[in-house]
């Protein structure tokens, strides 16, 4: 009773905002807290596969982008976290500045319009920070060999050529036009959000500055091309060196990077956390880790609902069976731990909206593993907590959109009265 309880007065307060299920109802959208998907609130858990445009540029490997969709759909996700990046190397999707491979691009196509078939919600992100696919580091080379004076792969963040370079990037995969289904990347609902950069850091600024200057900049960018869609900055929720009350919540490095700050820009939409106690705790016991991370994710959620105002997605979040002494058993309870945050949040019409686990693959891809593999037609325990876990994030929508239905029909009812009694 106090969940349909909180549910019926989140919806009381939407409709009083005057919310209407309209042809843009088709994109996921944001009011206040909440993301907003045909009238409703949205919640979803999700997956990362960065691996999706890759697999797709060969025609002949197609199959696994698909079943990942569909098991993906089955399982409860609804969410995927992907690359629309590949900057010079192997398979390039941009193998020089402005210049495009198109069976890399039509890979991508592909993925979208297989997403839009089981009805995943796609967020794509737009360049690495690290070196793997090309990066800031391919970005910056570019620039070096046209002539350019750089000091640093950090250079991505202030060089004038190297900004253009991204710029050009962000228009032409906005502007792409699917040759699957004939829409504008712009405009296709599919796409919930776009990501500016996977994890920026700048260690040669720790102040901050450098990179809240320039997801300002590329944030009105992105903005000023399509106002559709959701933005997002790619962060991983580690606090800047001034706030000192919240240092204590940090790992103990600096990034360059702050999540109040950052989020706090107007052109993004909401706030992203990614989680990896194993990887910046490798000392600390396995039960001080999960502790830390409830710390982490209560605290994120907290200071997005009541500072930011702005939903936040757990983004990242995973544990590698690779490490020494790991076992099922762990990964479960981390899982549990990042669901349980979620869950709690959103049965109060909180500002955490879902997470997804780092990372989906499908059968046969034994290459690409790398200890942090889930694949979902394996019946571990894993598999069963995520089946688990996002029917019932998803039931919390369900309710949601049956209440709303609810509302509208006796909105419905009142006006036809009321029309009546006019006659």
């Amino acid at each position: 009773m106090k969940l349909w309880s909180a549910l019926f007065c989140t919806l009381l307060l939407l409709q009083g905002n005057n919310l209407r299920v309209e042809a843009d109802d088709r994109f996921v959208t944001t009011t206040g807290v909440q993301l907003m998907f045909r009238g409703s609130p949205f919640y979803g858990n999700g997956f990362n596969a960065y691996w999706l445009m890759y697999m797709a540029s060969d025609p002949s490997q197609r199959s696994k982008v698909s079943l990942a969709f569909q098991e993906a759909r089955q399982h409860g996700l609804r969410i995927g976290r992907t690359w629309a990046f590949r900057d010079g190397g192997d398979r390039a999707l941009q193998y020089s500045p402005g210049s495009y491979n198109e069976q890399v691009f039509q890979g991508l196509d592909f993925v979208i319009s297989e997403a839009e078939k089981h009805r995943i919600k796609l967020i794509l992100s737009l360049v690495n920070n690290y070196d793997a696919y090309g990066g800031k580091k391919q970005y910056v080379n570019w620039a070096r060999e046209r002539g350019q004076s750089i000091r640093s792969d950090d250079d991505f963040f202030t060089n004038s050529v190297v900004k253009g370079y991204y710029k050009n990037h962000v228009k032409t995969v906005l502007t792409r036009r699917n040759t699957f289904t004939g829409v504008l990347y712009k405009d296709d609902p599919t796409i919930m959000a776009w990501e500016l950069m996977n994890e920026p850091r700048c260690q040669s600024d720790q102040s901050g500055k450098t990179i809240q200057a320039w997801i300002t900049e590329m944030a009105s960018h992105v903005k000023s091309i399509d106002g559709k869609h959701l933005l997002e900055a790619g962060l991983e929720g580690f606090y800047d060196q001034s706030s000192s009350q919240k240092q204590e919540n940090n790992p103990s490095f600096l990034v360059g990077t702050d999540f109040i700050a950052n989020n706090q820009i107007p052109g993004i939409d909401f706030a992203t956390v990614h989680s990896y106690p194993e990887s910046w705790f490798p000392g600390f016991s396995f039960q001080r880790q999960i502790e830390f991370l409830n710390n982490w994710l209560n605290n994120h959620t907290q200071d997005a609902q009541n500072i930011l105002h702005k939903p936040v997605l757990f983004a990242e979040f995973g544990k590698s069976l690779r490490t020494p002494g790991s076992s099922l058993k762990q990964r479960d309870e981390l899982f549990r731990t990042v669901y349980s945050a979620t869950y709690s949040s959103a049965s109060r019409s909180g500002a955490a909206v879902g997470g997804l686990f780092w990372q989906l693959f499908t059968e046969g891809m034994d290459s690409f593993h790398d200890g942090y593999e889930v694949i979902l037609s394996e019946i571990t325990s894993t598999v069963k907590l995520i089946n688990y876990e996002s029917k019932k994030l998803n039931h919390i929508r369900s309710m949601h959109g049956r209440t709303a239905r609810g509302i509208e029909r006796a909105q419905q009812r009142a006006g036809n009265s009321s029309s009546n009694s006019g006659d």
